[in-house]
């Protein structure tokens, strides 16, 4: 894990917005509301900084991975790489920023062309950026970084097809290395693994950040995958970052209900602990993204919902009731009423029979 926490911002995503329009008609089409997936996103990745973002299964995390390497474009908001807007540069200024920001992709079945080879494939970035690589020297440096993630070079002319899973995520992290970028996208890289196979790619990527010096953005759904990797964690619902801060923060001293009810799901390996704590139970389903709640968007499925979070939305912003202490929970939330509760029991906790405060049925 590098310490990046310190460093100095080289991405900062501001207002960012990605509105599908709903349209209806056949002849004469209208729109009649927007699909917000994403719907104002704020976050700063440092340089060798690994930010995780974490959310249940359609909360945007994918299309702001997207839209960080211009995949889709933002309705609204800014990304700024170094100080440059890179929703705002001309098509040849964005091929050159593009180097240095790369994507790993979900699945390494469908994120591989089957039709081309191995050396094809990791090579294609040098076909695009011909001034990074000479073509007599493409072979060599192709077979470079197979042994960099760990695959034989002497796969160089093989098939996707040749290959299992957990070797094929390499060959896209290959990819992905073959421009040197400073920043590397993650979008769930290891969802599609076996668990046996998850722990060795997430180590390749801890040991590829220190030799290339690299920033991760390292989306995911499984929270203890995202704690062993990252510097810090944004917790996503709804197209919105509702918590950030450090690992130690968000996970031992979490203060947004919805961050709590996730990490009250984490399986717990102690028996005892686990036997100790109660799991936070959220009732009702999530709201769809066409038809957002007013004033807090969790506040549907939210056991400390008032009337006040009907009609104020809350501020992603340190709680008032933390602000002037040295609390780890000093940190950004975006709830009316956050306060700290200890969700995730440790090994003293479990050898106590303490598991914090409970949970909400």
């Amino acid at each position: 894990m590098a310490d990046g926490q310190g460093g100095e911002a080289i991405l900062q995503v501001r207002g960012l917005h990605k509105h599908y329009p709903l349209m209806q008609g056949v002849v004469f089409k209208k729109q009649i509301g927007a699909v917000r997936a994403v719907d104002g996103v704020d976050f700063d990745l440092g340089a060798g900084e690994t930010l995780g973002i974490v959310g249940e299964s359609g909360c945007g995390k994918s299309t702001v991975a997207k839209m960080l390497v211009n995949l889709e474009r933002p309705t609204s908001g800014s990304i700024s790489y170094k100080g440059d807007d890179i929703t705002k540069l001309s098509p040849k200024a964005l091929k050159a920023v593009r180097r240095n920001i790369q994507m790993v992709f979900q699945d390494p079945y469908t994120s591989l062309n089957p039709r081309m080879t191995v050396g094809d494939i990791i090579g294609e970035p040098y076909d695009i950026h011909p001034e990074v690589a000479p073509k007599g020297d493409r072979r060599r440096r192709v077979q470079e970084l197979l042994d960099v993630v760990g695959l034989n070079p002497e796969y160089i002319n093989r098939y996707p097809h040749q290959f299992s899973g957990g070797q094929r995520q390499r060959i896209g992290i290959a990819r992905g290395l073959a421009l040197r970028p400073e920043i590397i996208v993650a979008d769930e890289p290891v969802s599609a693994l076996d668990v046996s196979v998850q722990a060795q790619v997430v180590n390749l990527l801890e040991n590829l950040q220190s030799e290339f010096s690299l920033s991760y953005v390292f989306i995911a759904h499984d929270l203890s995958i995202v704690r062993h990797i990252s510097d810090r964690v944004g917790v996503m619902y709804l197209g919105r970052i509702v918590e950030i801060g450090t690992d130690e923060q968000i996970y031992e001293h979490p203060t947004h209900p919805y961050t709590q009810a996730l990490l009250s799901a984490v399986p717990v390996p102690d028996p005892d602990a686990r036997e100790h704590r109660e799991r936070i139970i959220l009732t009702g389903d999530v709201p769809s993204p066409a038809n957002i709640p007013s004033g807090c968007r969790f506040r549907t499925r939210c056991w400390k919902a008032q009337e006040r979070c009907a009609l104020e939305v809350p501020e992603l912003a340190v709680p008032a009731v933390f602000r002037l202490t040295d609390s780890p929970a000093k940190h950004d939330s975006a709830c009316h009423f956050a306060e700290e509760k200890h969700v995730v029991p440790g090994e003293e906790e479990g050898e106590d029979g303490a598991a914090g405060e409970g949970g909400v049925g």
